[in-house]
């Protein structure tokens, strides 16, 4: 009994050894396997960083248009290109078609200037455009209209209705 419990054991320590060595070989040609990617050589260029001009819609003051590209640099290809932009039409044009505020509530009506203001801080810029951080902004404050008296409205409903009585 004792040598058919050795000889199964003897026989599960070396499946366990095969699936073993057999890892390490399958591990080992995966890696092999994999090509060493030669570094990629860095262009070393005088060439200058890309300065891009405002985007110019195409017609109106939003929408598609292009904008201009220039760089500096004695040995670069290429010094000038255009590209496509898109100035969006819900911006507020006021302070540059590429910048976005995010804005704050109106604030209350200045009786002496009659004008309410709110401000707005910057949350995008688009095309690296150089935008204020904060701006403020103005409106007419509308009508402003002096409370009545209801007595009076009162008044003037009960003498309508004792006109339509009296006809």
């Amino acid at each position: 009994m004792q040598s058919q419990q050795h000889l199964q054991q003897r026989r599960k320590f070396a499946a366990a050894f095969l699936a073993f060595i057999f890892i390490l070989a399958a591990v080992d040609t995966a890696e092999a396997g994999k090509k060493e990617k030669p570094e990629k050589k860095v262009k070393k260029s005088d060439c200058g960083e890309w300065q891009w001009s405002v985007c110019v819609p195409t017609s109106g003051d939003c929408g598609l248009g292009t904008r201009e590209g220039t760089r500096t640099g004695a040995e670069c290809k290429q010094t000038m290109k255009t590209q496509r932009c898109k100035i969006p039409c819900n911006w507020k044009k006021q302070f540059g078609a590429e910048c976005k505020y995010q804005f704050q509530a109106w604030g209350e009506c200045d009786l002496n200037t009659a004008l309410k203001t709110r401000t707005g801080s910057l949350k995008r810029a688009l095309h690296n455009a150089d935008c204020q951080k904060t701006v403020t902004v103005s409106k007419p404050c509308g009508k402003l209209t002096k409370p009545k008296p209801q007595e009076s409205k009162k008044k003037k409903k009960e003498g309508k209705k004792q006109e339509k009585m009296l006809d």
